[in-house]
């Protein structure tokens, strides 16, 4: 894969940052991504240690969901090579504006890359959908992935199948799909 425009790249992070139009009548902060960011921040690399007052496992587990979600898509057509990979980092990092550090997400990714090989496509995103119990979670689980699809030239058809998956675990229409990768496509046009 050629190296993503930085330009486009940026884009995207700061879409990521901010709350999708959905939500934004409800009064939501940003994106459930940049949100939860906080909470999986502040996890100790050193799991003996207390987590610190303010840690929250639930938004820590829907941090790890939402970046597996894209992972998953990132993933789809077997080859996340060291580009994409790097990429698909900086995006978060950026999105998360210093609450995750590049260490933590590199982590991350290594640990999604082996639960992967381990468990295969279908049996992770069936996790993801277990750890996402509400529909706007699981919305925003499609908006984040099909922004960060974005990054290496669009959403593709095997990376539009596995969000076709992932919104049939949520038990989501295909049109939830489509809205997402639509309402993507603009954003980044702005």
């Amino acid at each position: 894969m050629p190296a993503p425009d930085s330009s486009l790249i940026g884009k995207v992070a700061r879409q990521l940052t901010q709350a999708p139009a959905y939500a934004e009548a409800a009064g939501a902060r940003g994106s459930l991504l940049s949100v939860a960011a906080s909470s999986y921040g502040w996890k100790s690399e050193d799991d003996e240690h207390t987590q610190p007052t303010g840690f929250d496992p639930e938004a820590a587990r829907l941090f790890e969901a939402v970046v597996e979600g894209a992972f998953l898509v990132a993933n789809a057509d077997g080859d996340f090579d060291v580009t994409e990979q790097a990429a698909f980092q900086h995006v978060v990092v950026s999105a998360c504006a210093g609450r995750v550090a590049a260490r933590q997400v590199s982590a991350l990714l290594a640990d999604l890359q082996d639960q992967l090989d381990e468990d295969g496509m279908q049996k992770r995103i069936q996790m993801v959908a277990r750890a996402i119990t509400r529909e706007e979670h699981a919305r925003e689980v499609l908006r984040v992935s099909s922004l960060l699809a974005y990054v290496s030239g669009g959403v593709s058809t095997v990376e539009r199948e596995v969000l076709d998956k992932l919104a049939a675990e949520f038990k989501l229409t295909n049109a939830a799909v489509a809205q997402a990768i639509d309402d993507a496509a603009h954003a980044l046009i702005e």
